[in-house]
């Protein structure tokens, strides 16, 4: 009887625009949560953190847009892909974000969705200041004249 090949599950669910389009200030892990078929999907790396963001109501946070398709398998009710979802953050939390978020041009941002050792999805979030034209061109220039020194110290060590 030969084995079937184990599924290689994601490792960790990343925004790749967000370092781009804003400028970190301050980051925060908060649990998710969500139903059990979503759990699987996110396991797949079946979601995606693009264009999501996060917003506080009623001292509670809630993530918005993020994607994630349907478990194939579900027998059970089918979830809408990008519905909201609550972040797990302990009051104390809740509040300083809020204070932070409150003011001037700062907002929610996730960077990335990740799998506790003991199986449990956390959500890596930021408090984001928005990033103008300017400034992404200065980061990635800065970014490879860094590139450009690494491989000149590499050549000649």
């Amino acid at each position: 009887m030969s084995k079937q090949p184990q599924q290689r599950y994601a490792e960790a669910i990343v925004n790749r625009k967000a370092r781009h389009e804003f400028e970190i200030i301050e980051t925060f892990v908060a649990g998710i949560q969500l139903a059990g078929s979503e759990v699987k999907s996110v396991r797949l790396g079946q979601a995606s953190l693009n264009e999501s963001f996060a917003i506080i109501l009623r001292n509670e946070v809630w993530l918005e847009n993020m994607q994630i398709t349907p478990y194939k398998h579900n027998r059970m009710e089918v979830l809408e892909a990008k519905r909201s979802r609550k972040l797990l953050l302990h009051k104390k939390e809740i509040a300083k974000l809020q204070a932070k978020v409150s003011e001037k041009g700062l907002t929610l941002v996730p960077l990335k969705a990740f799998f506790t050792p003991h199986g449990l999805l956390k959500i890596e979030l930021a408090i984001a200041r928005g990033k103008k034209l300017y400034d992404k061109r200065e980061t990635l220039k800065n970014r490879e004249n860094q590139r450009h020194l690494d491989q000149l110290r590499k050549q000649y060590s």
